[in-house]
């Protein structure tokens, strides 16, 4: 099949797009107000940029109401935001943290998550996640859309602090992944979480490319 997004159909019953880039990690975004409301939003359009130094992204579509998402608002207007590592464990409590509220609620307490204090910037963590980034504001580029939801804003920040507990990582001195089960949304209402791993190994020795992948910063 092929279609032109926007301008033919693509003759199925929901739009495949989202699941044709899948899996895609969770930005659990922490942020607080000015007026100090702390902000919990989960989001689906989430990575890693480079390590070194360690930048990341969320990209957010603007609410039904045609409005910019409480989070971008936070993170503009404070220079700071928090990711936590949405788990299957967690699964409950960062869908919870979705729903649309006025700004002066704290989706904390609806997801029944514990606030954590950060060490370098505002935000508090999910004390419950097991990985925490501490970042801060880089730069927002604004991407038109189509009708209300469709304009979305992509703010990258830079990490200046990383939080991992101690019981995630094994005896090999990595992160047990399969310990920590992050989940991962596909597309549809469909998640998915890490169950199984394997390993390769780009060919050539050159010990700079192979740190490169492992994502080593230089210090």
């Amino acid at each position: 099949m092929f279609y032109e997004p926007g301008r033919t159909t693509h003759g199925l019953p929901r739009d495949p797009f989202k699941s044709c880039v899948v899996p895609r990690p969770i930005g659990w975004i922490s942020t607080v107000s000015r007026e100090n409301v702390h902000n919990l939003a989960p989001f689906s359009q989430f990575q890693n940029l480079t390590f070194d130094p360690p930048y990341v992204m969320f990209a957010a579509n603007q609410t039904t109401r045609g409005r910019r998402k409480d989070t971008v608002v936070n993170t503009e207007a404070t220079g700071e935001f928090v990711w936590n590592m949405a788990t299957y464990e967690l699964r409950e409590a960062v869908n919870k943290s979705a729903e649309e509220v006025p700004p002066e609620v704290d989706e904390f307490e609806i997801s029944g998550v514990t606030k954590e204090p950060s060490r370098l910037v505002k935000p508090c963590r999910v004390a419950e996640s097991p990985i925490h980034f501490e970042c801060l504001y880089h730069q927002t580029i604004r991407l038109p859309g189509n009708g209300t939801m469709g304009t979305v804003d992509i703010v990258i920040g830079r990490v200046i602090g990383i939080h991992i507990k101690e019981e995630m990582i094994g005896a090999d001195g990595r992160i047990d992944i399969l310990k920590i089960r992050p989940i991962a949304r596909l597309g549809y209402h469909d998640y998915t979480s890490v169950e199984s791993t394997f390993q390769m190994i780009i060919p050539g020795n050159d010990p700079r490319r192979l740190a490169g992948m492992e994502g080593s910063a230089q210090f």
